[in-house]
């Protein structure tokens, strides 16, 4: 059991090094280089587009293979999300990611990266991401969960 925890902690070490290592190539670390995409009526910059681009077609068939699979390639069980309705939460959580990533030009993963490179900015987005993750957990397990469950009672 201890070997496979152990090589499920390695390759989740390499997939989030060649993560990383793809933020670096292609300068999406720099958060000009997101406000530059953004800035459709000044000096627009397309390069996010063909990163995006290449995520897109990399999922695609990674989720296509992924769909006909039970387990994953390490032999543990592939759970997939099924929920697939637009609510809510999800347009509200959108809207606060997408209005995040534009002020400060970083989205999760590269203000990781670039946190890890020196950047006090990145420092700052991590820290209050991080404050923001833990706000909502409080909010979620002391004031939504109760009244979900009051409702479910009645």
């Amino acid at each position: 059991m201890l070997k496979n925890s152990v090589i499920h902690r390695v390759s989740e070490f390499l997939v989030g090094l060649l993560f990383g290592l793809g933020l670096i190539l292609s300068g999406m670390t720099d958060p000009g280089k997101v406000i530059g995409f953004l800035d459709l009526f000044g000096l627009w910059d397309p390069s996010l587009a063909l990163v995006m681009g290449g995520a897109i077609a990399v999922g695609f068939f990674a989720f296509t293979l992924a769909k006909k699979r039970t387990t994953n390639f390490l032999g543990g069980l592939l759970r997939l999300p099924t929920q697939n309705q637009i609510d809510k939460p999800l347009v509200i959580g959108s809207l606060l990611f997408g209005a995040g990533w534009g002020l400060a030009g970083f989205c999760p993963g590269p203000a990781w990266v670039s946190m890890a490179s020196g950047q006090p900015k990145a420092l700052v987005f991590v820290v209050a991401m991080l404050v923001g993750m833990v706000g909502f957990e409080l909010m979620d397990r002391f004031i939504h969960a109760p009244r979900k469950a009051k409702l479910h009672t009645v």
